[in-house]
């Protein structure tokens, strides 16, 4: 190869690491949460078989309660947290096997309602419930079991797929997840979890690998992917939602989808707003399934209003 060529790669390449580095440095501005809030006030519930559950509380006013989506723990939620803590006094915690809380194993939904249950049985009164995508089924179960201590319960885009709207999620994903972790090779739990669970095409996930500063606090959760797909076991299959699985259920409930997030979502969001009495779906402008993290003020402000008329 020409000296000239050389120089011609060399300033190829060159620009091609100055493109990565910029495309590195606007993701980690576009998902940087900023952190624990100054004021939190940083504690720890006890759920029933002796996990200790760690969280952060801000605010003052009534009690509300953050149930964070997979592969997320509280920092997810912190930017919905700030924005709630004008008018509420919110808990924003670490499920089970996530940041500073324990992980107590056999894993079962029933534990992580147990966990929902510990922090809101460490408050006088009734508590308000928000969950985003998996976590929103979660706070559901909660919501069902816990009664009257649920006094309404916001659910962001439930990630339920009901119909020929996106294909279902494979039966046999859990396994193969479950089976790649205990390799201990964490990156290659995560990608089957977006490829085949979320959708995203190879590319896009190298893409992801590559350019996502979060990709390795993401590798660090892998272990709770399998926690969530058994939360979710029943409600993606493209058939309708389970009949008895929230029968329970009496807490008044908003069900949110942002506007421009894919049709299965306002379809599950539909559906399970069907099953559940006194629930209203609403739709969301110029949201997505990101809202949470990177746009919380447009659901804050719904959930103000929400939880707002029942106080």
């Amino acid at each position: 190869m020409s000296g000239h060529a050389l120089r011609i790669a060399g300033f190829v390449l060159v620009g091609l690491a100055v493109l990565a580095f910029g495309i590195r440095f606007a993701l980690g501005r576009v998902f940087n949460t900023g952190g624990a809030p100054a004021d939190a006030v940083q504690k720890t519930a006890v759920s029933r078989d002796g996990t200790g559950i760690a969280y952060e509380q801000t605010g003052a006013g009534p009690v509300v309660i953050l149930v964070s989506a997979a592969l997320a723990d509280r920092d997810g939620a912190r930017p919905l947290a700030r924005q709630l803590a004008q008018s509420f006094t919110v808990v924003n915690y670490d499920r089970r096997g996530r940041g500073k809380s324990g992980n107590a194993k056999p894993y079962s939904v029933e534990r992580e309602v147990e966990d929902v249950a510990a922090l809101a049985n460490g408050t006088p009164g009734a508590v308000f419930l928000f969950g985003s995508s998996s976590g929103s089924v979660l706070a559901l179960d909660a919501a069902s079991r816990l009664g009257p201590k649920v006094k309404k319960v916001c659910l962001y885009e439930p990630p339920f797929i009901v119909d020929g709207s996106r294909p279902p999620i494979p039966d046999a994903l859990a396994e193969e997840i479950t089976t790649v972790l205990s390799a201990n090779d964490r990156g290659e739990a995560v990608a089957p979890f977006f490829g085949k669970g979320m959708g995203i095409p190879p590319p896009g996930i190298v893409i992801m690998r590559l350019f996502m500063p979060a990709w390795s606090d993401m590798k660090q959760l892998a272990h709770t992917i399998p926690y969530d797909l058994t939360l979710l076991a029943g409600t993606q299959s493209g058939k309708p939602l389970p009949v008895d699985r929230w029968s329970a259920a009496t807490s008044p409930a908003l069900v949110a989808v942002g506007a421009r997030s894919e049709q299965f979502f306002h379809s599950g969001a539909n559906a399970l707003t069907g099953r559940l009495p006194g629930a209203e779906y609403r739709s969301l402008d110029g949201l997505d399934h990101s809202a949470v993290l990177v746009a919380p003020a447009p659901p804050a402000a719904a959930m103000r209003q929400f939880f707002g008329s029942g106080q």
